[in-house]
């Protein structure tokens, strides 16, 4: 006989804040053949099986108002009237000004989520959109940069950063989504541009003595979990492209030294913030800064060559990251502005890194399916719930500091303007729609299960012989 796995697959979800109310089946209807298991639950959060198609509709609708929001082109800034020849720019000219900027490093984020996006559902509107953006800032580019040096305060603070970057988040995720594009063999004319974001990044950055980037504010010697993200993929991805080493081992060694200082195992989160003159150190799990050093180590594993050394300690990195999130995970599928605190708010832009993650290590088998997908499953739901009809991505915490008490990080506010979420969510829906083309997600006994198997029954599934073979009744 065959043996037989039972599938016993049970999502394992932590309690959320918001108030969760039990399910009751009026006791004068209960007999012997009432099914008191199939009672429908109250979710607040949309949850069972989803379609590749209803993935992509969400993240088109995000697409359809960047693109109405973040329009190109220079204008002058006392008439409104545009500037069509270039040559005529000066100190007096501006991009045009839409709702989000299209050179910091939300926007490098969104950039790269965009490339992501259109490789995994073949959409070229997504390529498109940061094509046009990068033909655009590079075209302007040497018109605006004698303005700028200048050293002119009233010139355009887009360009400016672009052109002057001061600091890693003027130049890390602009670096990174510029390398993707050439990497994809996009043509636009960014060398030069590329180069000075990445000198900012390897010889300008501030640094501790043994080379972890860190600043000096808000004190002294301070590393800012954010500044994995900021600094750490554009080095990695620099080594795929020019297939020099020596990035790829200046990549593992930023990882494991900033996670040697702010990774807690026991917890498996990191502190937002290690400060040199601070005993204890600051242990506050902020989820975007999370989100930035999951993001990192993601980007970091797809860049390096398999088997090559070092891989293996930022992936082990990564799955007990993972494992210390999911334990983290609310009902309602999002996960709070800190982490471990419950009655701090469900925060957007972190649950969509979160759910990018997953789903990408997922698909490039990186962690089980079997164990992760429902989580993510769920989360995604809870995402969705953030994309209002417009496009718009909801319950975004603003930019945000370092603080060291936790009003700090439970007061900040959340805005449609905040540009933080757009990219993240739209990597999520790319990643979970190449999930579930490739696998199967089903309810099967009211919980939603991935299966490796293509399973087309209705019916509950008891078991699955070791050959894939499903009995049902």
């Amino acid at each position: 006989m065959k043996n037989t796995l039972i599938l016993l697959i049970i999502a394992s979800l932590s309690l959320a804040s918001t108030k969760v109310i039990a399910q009751y089946v009026d006791t004068k209807k209960v007999d012997a053949s009432t099914k008191l298991y199939l009672a429908k639950p109250g979710y607040k959060t949309p949850y069972g099986e989803t379609k590749p198609e209803a993935v992509k509709g969400v993240i088109d609708r995000i697409l359809v108002y960047l693109e109405e929001t973040t329009p190109i082109g220079v204008i002058d800034k006392t008439t409104k009237e545009e500037i069509t020849d270039y040559k005529n720019i000066d100190e007096n000219s501006i991009i045009k000004q839409g709702t989000f900027s299209i050179t910091n490093y939300m926007w490098g984020v969104t950039y790269s989520s965009m490339l992501s996006a259109a490789k995994i559902t073949g959409d070229e509107r997504y390529k498109e959109y940061v094509s046009d953006r990068f033909q655009f800032l590079t075209a302007v580019a040497p018109y605006f940069a004698p303005v700028l040096h200048k050293d002119n305060s009233k010139a355009d603070p887009q360009m400016r950063q672009l052109l002057r970057p001061l600091a890693l988040d003027d130049a890390g995720a602009m670096c990174s989504a510029m390398i993707k594009a050439k990497l994809d063999g996009m043509e636009f004319n960014g060398q030069a541009i590329m180069d000075r974001y990445f000198d900012w990044i390897i010889n300008k950055e501030y640094r501790l003595p043994d080379g972890t980037f860190a600043r000096n504010r808000p004190q002294r010697n301070t590393i800012w979990l954010d500044d994995m993200f900021m600094g750490i993929p554009a080095i990695a991805n620099m080594g795929r492209l020019t297939g020099d080493t020596k990035y790829y081992d200046e990549a593992i060694k930023q990882i494991t030294q900033f996670a040697d200082r702010m990774f807690l195992p026991e917890k498996g989160l990191y502190r937002h913030g290690w400060v040199e003159a601070m005993h204890p150190h600051p242990a506050f799990h902020w989820g975007r800064a999370n989100g930035w050093a999951l993001l990192t180590k993601v980007e970091v594993l797809d860049a390096l060559p398999k088997d090559y050394p070092g891989r293996e300690k930022v992936l082990k990195l990564l799955q007990a990251h993972i494992q210390g999130l999911c334990a983290l995970q609310s009902s309602e599928g999002l996960w709070h502005q800190l982490l471990d605190r419950n009655d701090s708010y469900l925060e957007t832009s972190a649950s969509a890194i979160y759910v990018y993650c997953m789903a990408k290590a997922i698909n490039e088998g990186w962690i089980d399916m079997l164990a992760y997908g429902s989580q993510t499953m769920l989360g995604w739901h809870g995402v969705t719930t953030k994309v209002n009809e417009k496009g718009q991505i909801e319950g975004t915490c603003v930019g945000t500091g370092m603080g060291y008490d936790p009003a700090f990080y439970y007061y900040r506010p959340v805005n449609t303007a905040a540009g933080h979420g757009y990219g993240p969510v739209i990597y999520a829906g790319a990643e979970m729609y190449r999930l579930l083309q490739n696998h199967t997600a089903k309810m099967n006994d009211s919980a939603v299960l991935f299966y490796k198997e293509k399973i087309d029954t209705k019916a509950a599934i008891f078991y699955v012989e070791e050959d894939g073979v499903v009995d049902h009744h």
